[in-house]
């Protein structure tokens, strides 16, 4: 009797769910197939991250590994490319490969590609801050004091791990220019931090005995 009734219920429930499905059945199949279609566009978008990253690489291989001074316009052209191109990994590799090989003088320029590393391109947040403090080093020799701060505020108003690097420029700026106590203030900063640099901490040290000493 029992296996009976179990019978009539299972048999009851698989008639509910057909019965379900026919109703359904147009609501179930366009969930299906928008699902579908989620999963299709997410592998193709990932499938082509990966072919732009390759194509990124390979034009930043060829412009790294053929330049010359014969060819240097273009190889600053195809950089350019490459860091408007606002990819993590080789866009900030374009802007050192160009500064570090003097590939233009143009200062507004470069201060401009920086300017589409910090606020275009989606970058770690330490990544960033470095990419800011190499901005500061780049201008340090033609910034007047207010401009070197603003560029340098985001570290100095942080806990970033290149703070310590920061104030350190800070302090070494305004030494250069007799600001010495501006300089002492920094140098002082960087030895009250918990995570600076230890061998900032020890020259800031070194340079606060030796030179700042009242």
């Amino acid at each position: 009797m029992d296996e009976d009734i179990a019978a009539i219920n299972s048999s009851t429930n698989i008639e509910k769910v057909k019965n379900y499905f026919n109703k359904n059945k147009k609501i179930i199949i366009s969930i299906f197939l928008f699902l579908l279609m989620i999963l299709i566009l997410f592998f193709g978008y990932n499938e082509y991250k990966k072919s732009e990253k390759i194509k990124i690489s390979n034009l930043y291989s060829s412009a790294t590994l053929n330049f010359s001074n014969n060819n240097k316009l273009e190889t600053l052209n195809n950089l350019i490319d490459i860091i408007n191109k606002k990819d993590s990994t080789y866009s900030p590799l374009s802007l050192y490969f160009i500064i570090d090989n003097n590939l233009t003088i143009d200062k507004e320029q470069i201060n401009d590609l920086f300017n589409v590393l910090i606020k275009d391109t989606k970058l770690k947040k330490e990544i960033k801050n470095l990419i800011i403090y190499k901005k500061a080093l780049f201008n340090a020799d033609t910034s007047d004091e207010n401009e070197l701060l603003e560029i340098l505020k985001p570290i100095t108003s942080s806990n970033s791990v290149w703070k310590s690097h920061a104030l350190y420029l800070l302090a070494e700026y305004f030494y250069s220019k007799n600001e010495k106590e501006k300089s002492k203030e920094f140098f002082n900063q960087i030895i009250s931090l918990d995570n600076a640099n230890q061998d900032l901490k020890i020259n800031s040290q070194k340079r606060l005995k030796r030179d700042l000493s009242d």
